[in-house]
Parts: C-alpha cells; structure tokens; sequence
C-alpha cells in the first residue's frame, strides 16, 4: 500500500504587527538582527511605500526547530527560526518601530523614513525634510502608544494651517494601518534535514540566492537560550567584526554590556590592539574551523543536526545530545579566538613566505590550515611538529587547489582521515599521489602557464622567495619581502611596451612566467628596451666596474645569485621578442624547481 507524503510546509498570512510581536516577543529568532544591515535606506523607503500602496513585499521563510527530547521526558517545542526576510523585517522594525541598526561599518544608526501626506510620498529623512513642515520627519512616532495619533493630526494641520483635518487623518490613518497588511509567511518542518531546507530555499527565492549552511547553523545556535546559544552567537559574531574592525570593541563594551561581563568578551580582547588582516576570518570561516577541529566532521549540516539533539541512530532528538554538542562547539570556538592560538598559527603560515593576505587567493585552504593546527595541538604533537605538517600541509593545499572544488566534502575527508590514520601518514599519502615527479617536472609547469597574476602558483612562487630571503630582481639590498610589505609592484622582464610594439597580445605578454618582483624605480631605468639589452648592460657594468647605472648590482657573482633567486636564465640577457616563448618554456621549468626544493625543506 502506498504511503501518502505529509505536507512538509505551511503557509500562513499573518499581520505585520503579529511578526514585529513573535520577535519583541523572541518567538521568532533572527540571529542577523546584529550583523550588518546592509540595504541602503531608499530600500527602507519603498518597502514602507509599497505596503502603504497595498503592494506585495514578499515571503518570509521559517523553519521550525525540532521538538527537543528533556532528561525528564518531556518535549520542549522548537523556536520558529527566520532563514529568509532577515533584511525586510529589519527594514520595519527600523522604519516602524525606530529601532536602530547596525551599519556596514558596524555603528548603530537610526534610519527615519519621513511622509509627505499632502502628496502621498515617502522619503529618507534629511536636514530639508527637516526644515520642510510638509513632512512628518518620522513615520514611527505614529506607531508609539505614547504619541497621540489626534494631536499629531492636529499639531500637522496647525503648522500647514490646514482648515479640513479629515483629509490629513485619513492619509495618516492609512499610513498607520500598514501593520494591519498581511505578509507571506512559509514555515518549513522542523523534521526536514538541512538539504533539502538549503533546496526549497533556492527553488522558492526568486533570486536563486544560495543559502549557506553557516547560515543554517547560525539560527540554530541563536535560537537555543538554553544552552546558552544567543551568547554564543554573539561571541561568533563580534570576534569576526572585531578581527575586521578593532574599534568596534569600544561599541561593544559601551551597547552590550551584558556580553562585556562574559568571559567570552574577555578572550577576545586582545583583538581591539590587533591590525592583523592575514586572516580575517567570517562567521563562516569561524564555524567551520571550531567545528570540524572538534567534532572530526566537515559538514555544516551535521552541526544543525548535532545541536539540535539529532541521534542519528534512533532518528530522534535528546537534549542530552544537544548539551554536549553545544559544550563542544563552544569547546571549538574558544580554542579558535585563543589569542596564543590564533598568532602562533599566523606566525606558522607567514614562516612559509605567506606574509601577507595579498598572497592567500583560497580562505578555505588557510581555514584547513587552522583545523589542523588547532587538532594537532589537542593531540599534543610537538611545537616542532605542529609547525612542520602545518607549513608543509597549507603550502600543498595551495600547489594542488586542494580546498577550491567541494571544500565541505574535502574537509570531510580529510579530518576523517587524520584523526584515523594521523598526519604523517595521511600527508604521505596525498604527497605521493598529489606531488609525484610527474607533477613537478610537468603538471606544475603547465600550471604555470597562465596570465593570472592572483595565480595560487604564482603567489606560492612568491612566497618561496620571500621563505629564502631572496631579493628583487636587480636589487641589491631590497628584498621581495620588502616589496610586499611596502606594496612593491610587480613587473615585466620581457618589457609590456617592448612586446606590445612587436605585435604580442595582453595574454602573451602577462604570462606569470614574465613577472617578477622588481623595485619601480628599476622598472623605469629598464623602460620599452628588450633583455638583450638592459640586461646585457648590467652584465657589463658587473665585469668592467663601471659605474652602476641600472640597479643596485655591481659585482658579477651577487648578478648570477639574483637572477637565480627570481629564476631568470643567464641566458636571458642575449634574448629579444623572438626568443620570448623559449624564455617563458626554461623560466616556467625554474619556478617548478624552486617550488619543489621550496616545499621538501618546509
């Protein structure tokens, strides 16, 4: 017999005041309601129009938490937990309400929608509105029980000297009334698994935004008071502003001081003296990290399942479960925000050339990076090894776009199999199938073969240099270190006018193989002319002790270890546009090289 598919959604149609209420109430949790608000105020304006109008605003989307299984058998119902419409009921809370919001740069501001009842408009207040009695500066004063709606008819009318209120009353009472609008709200099962939530969100969102699992598991932590979720969230949140924004720490301690009293807030100080942007890690890349060094999983959707209770066995949900997988996360996200954490492992990565967040293209590869210093600490590896199969194991991950694909599923495996096998046996394995000779002598040297400048090969040639203390190209003193620290540029050894003026194309003459890191004011002193001639010219002035007129190098063995260094042939200062590929096929070849001698002594 056939079993019938219970319907797995709701649709309901309720008030705008019943959904400001379930959230002045916390029936609804919106965990975003901190973040960033990031529609511009014209945005507020024509929601606010559009429901004065009678116009459609949308859907918003629930998803009701699981019922939860108590030790003492009872069940706690689950919150309604908002994952689409966060931005919309923001907007009326701000616009209808008059609360404040917090702005892309993380200040709380208020946004004042103002209304011209004589024409029917709305604006964004501004200093004119101001100064314009045809306006009611802000909408929200009608919305509050203690203005009285009558004397703010009155009081307009007065200052327009308007005889016929009745008309003004009207226009007021209408504009008053939009929280009697209804507004489309469908709520999912809360016995849907987090995929296909993430599938009916898709298919429903008429912008086909993909909502990700971070946000899923985000809700899910803010929504569980009892485990202490919304606190939880918060300290997510502010070290992930606070890592971007180190001022934001006086907001936070002067808005939230129920959160400053936390030792949460106390771990994560450190971070108001920091201006460290090597790696700024989201509320995402937070979440990951704590979780899958804890838990030995990759996917987020384990976690929602996990902290709301799933057994995964009975196909139910304990409170016991959720208990521990909240004291687990929170196990995770401390071990994350530990400021000796945190700086030994960025002095680990930047101990491997990657100084600077200009030469980090992949966050999921730094964020892997992290889980696994984070999992060889709880192991108690050694502080020696620690460093070693971190280093060797982000410098991999980078040659190989390891975490560029599938990074969850990657995440998955690789977690799993280091926690089973142990990293030095499981780095073995992928350093013989991933870094064979073939790979070096060949696949690496066709990798190289591109005119991406933000090549993952490329920056990891970089950094092989900065690892080696080489210097610039012609540079005497100055080091490629140097030219990253203080924004050196890039350049070409086969000159771009030089190859343009011989016919080449923007994608011959931008081969990476071409670029090298080289001092300005060099890179003027070379101008259009072809190897063959500045670079021959710095050859002679080397072996004749001639006065230095292009660079800084005037001794011939300093010459030679320089063009080693950046990976230039001797040969190259004969060379003109016709030898250019045969230049690019030998340089290609001596970057592979360096890299391969680069990455064995990590």
């Amino acid at each position: 017999m056939r079993t019938v598919e219970t319907q797995k959604y709701s649709v309901q149609q309720p008030l705008i005041e019943t959904v400001l209420a379930w959230i002045k109430n916390n029936d609804i949790a919106i965990p975003e309601i901190q973040r960033p608000f990031v529609w511009d105020a014209s945005k507020v304006r024509d929601l606010i129009d559009s429901l004065y109008n009678g116009y459609p605003i949308g859907y918003l989307i629930t998803w009701k938490n699981p019922d939860v299984r108590l030790k003492d058998g009872k069940v706690a119902e689950g919150k309604k937990v908002l994952i689409d419409g966060q931005q919309r009921v923001t907007a009326l809370t701000a616009a209808i309400v008059g609360e404040q919001v917090i702005n892309k740069d993380y200040k709380r501001v208020r946004i004042k929608i103002s209304f011209n009842p004589l024409e029917d408009k709305f604006e964004v207040f501004n200093t004119a509105i101001a100064k314009d009695n045809n306006w009611i500066a802000d909408i929200s004063i009608l919305f509050r029980p203690e203005y009285s709606f009558l004397n703010i008819v009155n009081e307009y009318c007065e200052k327009n000297s308007i005889q016929n209120p009745d008309i003004i009353f009207e226009k007021l009472d209408k504009l008053k009334k939009i929280t009697q609008r209804q507004i489309g709200l469908i709520e999912l099962s809360g016995d849907l698994d987090i995929e296909i939530v993430t599938e009916i969100f898709i298919r429903i969102n008429s912008q086909g935004v993909v909502l990700s699992q971070a946000d899923f598991a985000m809700s899910k932590i803010a929504s569980d008071e009892r485990n202490n979720g919304h606190i939880l969230r918060k300290c997510i949140d502010y070290f992930c502003h606070l890592a971007v924004a180190p001022d934001f720490y006086d907001f936070i301690r002067d808005n939230d001081r129920e959160f400053a009293k936390t030792d949460y807030f106390q771990k994560m100080s450190w971070l108001k003296n920091e201006n460290d942007d090597l790696y700024d890690p989201d509320y995402s890349d937070l979440l990951r990290v704590s979780f899958t060094s804890e838990f030995n999983r990759g996917k987020l959707a384990d976690l929602v399942s996990l902290l709301s209770g799933r057994n995964f066995e009975k196909k139910t949900f304990e409170d016991e479960i959720a208990k521990q997988s909240f004291e687990k996360l929170e196990k995770g996200i401390l071990n994350f925000i530990n400021e000796t954490n945190f700086k030994r492992f960025l002095m680990i990565i930047r101990s491997a050339g990657f100084i600077s967040s200009a030469l980090i293209r992949s966050q999921n590869t730094l964020n892997f990076a992290y889980i696994l210093f984070l999992k060889l600490r709880d192991l108690k590896y050694s502080p020696d090894e620690i460093e070693h199969y971190v280093r060797r194991w982000f410098v991999l991950s980078v040659l190989t776009g390891r975490y560029s694909g599938s990074p969850e599923s990657m995440f998955d495996f690789d977690i799993r199999n280091i926690s089973s096998k142990g990293i030095s046996d499981v780095l073995k394995d992928v350093e013989s199938a991933e870094l064979s000779d073939a790979f070096w002598s060949f696949g690496l040297v066709q990798n190289l073969e591109t005119s991406v400048a933000s090549s993952p090969y490329f920056l990891a040639f970089v950094a092989s240099q900065i690892k080696s203390r080489d210097k610039g190209f012609l540079s005497k003193d100055i080091t490629v270190s140097d030219l990253i620290e203080y924004k050196g540029d890039v350049h070409h050894i086969f000159p771009k006018e030089y190859l343009k003026q011989k016919g080449l194309k923007k994608s011959d003459y931008n081969q990476i193989a071409n670029y090298v890191y080289m001092q300005s004011e060099i890179n003027i002193q070379i101008g259009k002319r072809a190897p063959g001639d500045y670079l021959n010219s710095v050859f002679e002035q080397c072996m004749n002790g001639a006065k230095v007129k292009l660079g800084a190098i005037n001794n011939l063995d300093d010459l030679k270890q320089n063009l080693k260094e950046n990976c230039i042939p001797e040969e190259t200062r004969y060379m003109t546009a016709d030898d250019y590929p045969e230049f690019l096929k030998i340089r290609r070849q001596l970057i592979a090289q360096k890299l391969k001698e680069y990455y064995f002594k990590l």
